[in-house]
């Protein structure tokens, strides 16, 4: 399979909010926000690939055990399409940090022929982390060549050495074909590090650059970075506030920009977001809850944000898979559109 960027206009009102009920321990209706951590689709990102017969696949990988990985042809009808591991964990990680049921906040993109599924292992609240690396050659489960390598251990961190948390991993290559590998939860804030493109891993040497902070807040919540090139600009999206609290969660996507990668982001105020500054694109209404965690899938017909939020109508669904169309103000600064549809 090879990247498509083709988007038909037809669907262009159509839905891409996929309520998967995927079930780390078989959710209840009883299963509180919290106990439901790997249930429904958090913490998502996706492609749009084009298969060998011609036709538009659009994957979503997502928070969950061994990594789920769901799968539509219309946007609208969202099938599960096997996992990642077929443990919860990989044993690499079961071992670097106990207690871990799950995988949190896979970022996948395709780059020069493979797959990158980098992965984060963790326990809520916790600093003792680490981020993992997949590649395969396809998506499609039918297809020979594929197959799921796990290269194991990308990054690390433990209060007795680092200021970072080790989570929620976003790659980016940029305009001038160097890789970067954003992260962060919390703590100290955001970071980012040069990657090498034939390990998927930090350069030998290569210095760890902070990009997002929240030092006037006193919980210092800021995660998911996930950065976006437009027009001259490259756009780093966070998540605020609290992400995993049903109805009455707050989180929220704020946003900032720079010349270069590695910054200094600037939010529409001028207001670097290492002193706690961004720009709020998308956050609660009366019936989404928690909007957050988001990636971008970029098509010929336009670009959409990809995030999961509660609906307060049927909190049991946990947080569940939403899109929305990402347009573009005349100064330059992202404009996140309503539900494509409603559920």
């Amino acid at each position: 399979m090879t990247n498509a960027l083709a988007l038909r206009p037809t669907l262009a009102a159509v839905l891409l909010l996929a309520a998967v009920a995927f079930s780390a321990r078989g959710a209840r209706s009883e299963t509180s926000a919290r106990e439901g951590l790997l249930n429904g689709a958090p913490d998502p990102t996706g492609v749009a690939v084009t298969s060998d017969d011609g036709k538009t696949v659009y994957y979503v990988a997502a928070t969950g055990e061994g990594v789920q990985l769901l799968r539509s042809t219309d946007l609208v009808h969202w099938t599960k399409s096997g996992r990642v591991f077929e443990d919860a964990v990989p044993a690499w990680a079961a071992r670097d940090v106990p207690g871990t049921q799950g995988i949190w906040a896979p970022d996948l993109s395709y780059h020069d022929g493979l797959y990158y599924l980098y992965y984060s292992v963790s326990t809520f609240g916790s600093q003792h982390s680490a981020i993992g690396l997949a590649i395969n050659k396809s998506l499609d489960p039918a297809s020979p060549d594929y197959a799921w390598e796990d290269r194991g251990k990308v990054i690390d961190s433990d209060a007795s050495r680092t200021d970072f948390n080790a989570i929620d991993p976003a790659l980016l290559v940029d305009e001038d074909g160097r890789w970067w590998l954003f992260w962060g939860s919390h703590w100290a804030g955001l970071k980012v590090i040069e990657v090498d493109p034939s390990t998927g891993k930090p350069r030998q040497a290569a210095e760890i650059l902070p990009v997002a902070a929240r030092p006037d807040t006193r919980s210092h919540a800021i995660e998911a970075p996930f950065v976006y090139f437009h027009n001259g600009y490259y756009y780093q999206f966070v998540s605020w506030d609290g992400c995993c609290d049903g109805a009455k969660s707050t989180y929220k996507v704020a946003v900032g920009r720079s010349r270069q990668p590695t910054g200094p982001y600037v939010d529409a105020d001028g207001r670097r977001m290492l002193d706690g500054g961004g720009t709020v694109v998308l956050q609660n209404s009366e019936r989404w809850r928690g909007p957050g965690h988001n990636g971008v899938i970029a098509t010929d017909q336009g670009e959409w944000m990809v995030h999961h939020t509660y609906d307060v109508e049927n909190l049991q669904a946990q947080r569940i898979l939403q899109v929305r169309p990402l347009t573009w103000t005349q100064d330059g600064w992202p404009k996140v559109g309503e539900p494509v549809s409603a559920p």
